[in-house]
């Protein structure tokens, strides 16, 4: 049988193809390294029946070995079944959603020691983790209560409460009836499908579109609902409010689906839970409108949400210069998604997001785009933007910044060449092989002629020797057979791509091997070094916490990408620096910093810093090469092989 340390090892030496150190291992399961060694004695141990085995390999690490495929998968289907089954958990974080979720389902008071006694940890070590839990209880006004001689309780308004079961009892990624033991179960797995039957019955008569996440969402809060009733705690909606919720189309779509569930479920609905179900309905439905005309969108979403819609897109141009502002498409999207999602405000709900740390890692600018979009709802409206919802606008944006991607118009030059027309060809050729569509070569020239030519129409000339006078474009000169490093000037002009990825930081801003212990301390660190330099001004960390406020900026791999909410300083770079050991960053493990400040007003080409730099902090080898450097030489080094690979 595998224990969570030994499933997380097994995870670890699965994701590589290399090594994986100890000491790593540590860092991941917060143990010594001693206990890694002997849970790696146990884990071969346990392999060794299943056709596979651990190797040592001394001064690297360990990595697995598989000598039966069939044997060995048959295993990871056994564990993976027992592991969703009822492992207990061990790491924190695993304690800490464990007993989030215990403590929201309880219909009684919880002793400390029941709950000790069934994680087989101490009654100090529950003691730590309710440190984090009532840090999370507070985002949503829900209070730990503790009542001598019973014990622990979750308490708080019945609406917030919901939403915090909504976001904390259920995996993010689907929905699940279990996660651990029928102690945290919501609903029994029949109950549930019999509520996803219903609702899709009903919205389907009726018309309603949902989107599968929309589903699950719904689904999730009428089950949670369903357990609340039973054990008679009830939502209360304001009378003016439900006058206005009954009116609407979805009240008696939710009445519908009401009656059915009643029925089958055994369950009475009272008037303000069939209209807690309608604003979810109202927040989740799928607005549908086909007409590309301006004017018809004006109409149908109003000019409210219209002018709304527009402001963002302009306070998006202004601060990241993206060029989508006119999208169409972009346009509409996000105005038949704003309007639910001031339904959903209006009503307190929260929009569960399971895409939400895949769109933050792979598109941060998209994300700091929808940042912004919240920014304008809270001057407009008041309206405070949660990061699931900005992780939804975020999608629309990055759909934008890929269309722009697509529709740019090719680069547009001619090939200056001395060697003749066969040279010429060949140098054509190989051009239009490497870059397809992204470049029009208008043609070719020798070098007296280039005097006689118009250069309007062109971006940049491609030729085979120097040109000493100034002309009016950019000259890029390659070899006549075109060499790796020709061809790369040539693409870095084409995508505004830079050379090095270390171009945006030097030595003075790389610290290495720190000792800090929370987030607020490297950031401090960070800030204090940046003004001490002259890079920032005093505020410039105050944004950077701002920024932090509004969503975490730790993306997982031990990797943060901190950096201020609008951008402050005159120059781009990265002000890097490792820890020696994790640090507790929101929700994950932190042990890699890259403090991001954009340059004020810049024109240059964001996106393709950041699919750079993400490019790095999703290396997995590459961040743990990183974390062992000591000296700059030597992390210098890793980017340049980094480099060197791509």
């Amino acid at each position: 049988m595998l224990h969570s340390r030994m499933i997380s090892i097994l995870q670890e030496l699965m994701a590589t193809s290399s090594t994986v150190t100890s000491e790593h291992l540590a860092n991941i399961n917060q143990v010594t390294s001693r206990t890694v060694r002997n849970d790696m004695k146990e884990l071969d141990r346990l392999l060794s029946e299943h056709g596979a085995a651990i190797h040592s390999v001394r001064g690297t690490g360990y990595e697995l070995k598989i000598f039966d495929d069939r044997s060995f998968y048959k295993l990871l289907k056994e564990e993976t079944h027992f592991f969703n089954r009822g492992i207990i958990p061990t790491l924190p974080e695993e304690r800490t959603q464990y007993l989030i979720r215990r403590l929201l389902l309880a219909d009684q008071y919880i002793k400390l020691e029941d709950l000790a006694d069934e994680l087989y940890v101490s009654k100090s070590t529950v003691q730590n983790d309710l440190r984090e839990i009532k840090k999370t209880f507070q985002n949503y006004g829900v209070v730990l209560e503790k009542r001598p001689n019973y014990g622990l309780k979750a308490k708080g308004n019945e609406l917030k409460l919901r939403y915090c079961m909504a976001e904390h009892i259920f995996n993010r990624r689907e929905v699940k009836s279990n996660l651990f033991d029928e102690r945290i179960s919501i609903l029994p797995s029949d109950e549930i499908s019999a509520i996803r039957h219903h609702i899709l019955e009903h919205i389907k008569a009726t018309h309603i579109t949902l989107s599968d996440i929309g589903l699950n969402n719904l689904i999730i809060h009428i089950a949670i609902a369903c357990k609340r009733i039973r054990n008679e705690n009830y939502v209360s909606i304001y009378p003016d409010d439900l006058k206005d919720i009954v009116k609407q189309k979805e009240y008696e779509v939710a009445v519908q689906i009401v009656k059915s569930i009643e029925y089958d479920l055994h369950l009475v609905f009272p008037e303000a839970e069939t209209a807690y179900i309608a604003i979810h309905l109202l927040g989740t439905k799928l607005a549908s409108y086909k007409s590309e005309k301006e004017l018809e969108l004006q109409s149908f979403i109003g000019q409210d949400i219209y002018d709304l819609t527009r402001t963002i897109l302009e306070t998006i141009e202004n601060e990241l210069k993206l060029d989508i502002k006119n999208d169409q498409e972009l346009l509409t999207g996000l105005s038949l998604h704003l309007k639910p999602a001031i339904n959903r405000y209006r009503y307190e709900m929260n929009l569960r997001n399971p895409m939400l740390d895949e769109i933050k890692a792979n598109y941060p600018l998209a994300f700091e785009a929808g940042i912004l979009a919240g920014m304008v709802l809270k001057e407009k409206l008041g309206i405070e933007m949660h990061e699931n919802e900005i992780g939804y606008l975020a999608l629309h944006i990055g759909g934008a910044i890929e269309r722009k991607k697509i529709s740019n118009k090719p680069k547009r030059c001619i090939i200056v060449c001395a060697s003749g027309a066969g040279s010429a060809r060949l140098l054509h050729y190989k051009l239009k092989s490497k870059f397809g569509t992204s470049l029009t070569i208008l043609g070719t020239t020798p070098y007296y002629k280039l005097n006689q030519m118009s250069l309007d129409s062109l971006d940049f000339i491609v030729t085979t020797i120097p040109i000493s006078e100034a002309l009016p474009l950019p000259v890029i000169e390659v070899n006549t057979i075109l060499g790796g490093n020709d061809l790369d000037k040539v693409e870095s002009f084409i995508h505004k791509i830079e050379d090095k990825p270390f171009e945006y930081t030097k030595e003075k801003l790389v610290f290495l091997q720190q000792t800090f212990d929370t987030r607020d301390e490297v950031l401090n660190f960070l800030g204090e070094q940046l003004e001490q330099l002259g890079l920032v001004s005093e505020a410039f960390i105050d944004s950077v916490f701002e920024r932090e406020a509004v969503s975490p900026t730790c993306f997982g791999n031990l990797t943060a990408i901190p950096h201020p909410i609008m951008p402050q300083s005159d120059t781009t770079f990265w002000a890097i620096c490792t820890l020696q050991k994790p640090i507790e960053w929101a929700d994950k493990r932190v042990q890699f910093v890259c403090l991001l400040s954009v340059e004020k007003n810049t024109d240059a080409d964001l996106q393709h810093m950041y699919d750079l730099l993400g490019g790095i902090i999703d290396d997995v080898s590459l961040v743990k090469r990183l974390l062992k450097c000591k000296t700059y030489p030597e992390f210098i080094s890793m980017f340049q092989k980094k480099q060197s690979c791509v």
